[in-house]
């Protein structure tokens, strides 16, 4: 974690079970994916106010010792609300992480990081490919995974009772 947290600002680095992954700058179809649902994440929320969307870099760590995410997009709802240290970073467990695929990562967000975020009890995951459009979202239940949405150009979150599109 030491090392992790001396990493300059700005580096695109995790740092899940105490091993460092960097990857490099996002292109632009992912880029494109991760704007459009970031906006229309702001606009569900600017009529309800229950809840933050924060896009990367940003950190979000699930401990304190061996694990530290950047997820494409972060949603704390209000009742979580403590995680989020305005002043810094996310210490805890957001309510949904979204995932935009790269090319050289789609095993690391559709193993590594849903595991993690299983492990951790995220609520909700989106996992989106920009090339194909598949969007892929999995809810928590018993501690588990399921998938409740896989469909091309749109989820219908569980978690936020609403449905996105790009």
């Amino acid at each position: 974690m030491e090392v992790y947290q001396g990493l300059p600002e700005g580096t695109l680095a995790e740092l899940i079970d105490n091993q460092i992954y960097m990857s490099p700058s996002p292109v632009f179809k992912h880029q494109k994916t991760v704007q459009l649902l970031n906006q229309q994440l702001l606009s569900h929320f600017s009529t309800r106010a229950n809840g933050e969307v924060i896009i990367a870099p940003f950190d979000v760590y699930l401990d304190e010792t061996s694990n530290a995410v950047q997820p494409d997009i972060t949603v704390v709802l209000e009742e979580s609300r403590q995680i989020l240290d305005e002043n810094g970073h996310i210490h805890g467990v957001p309510d949904l992480l979204v995932e935009v695929l790269s090319p050289g990562n789609r095993d690391h967000d559709l193993i590594t990081k849903k595991d993690l975020y299983e492990q951790f009890g995220v609520k909700e995951y989106w996992a989106v490919d920009p090339e194909t459009k598949l969007a892929l979202g999995f809810t928590l239940k018993a501690g588990k995974y399921e998938l409740f949405s896989d469909q091309i150009g749109k989820i219908e979150s569980v978690l936020l009772g609403a449905p996105f599109s790009f």
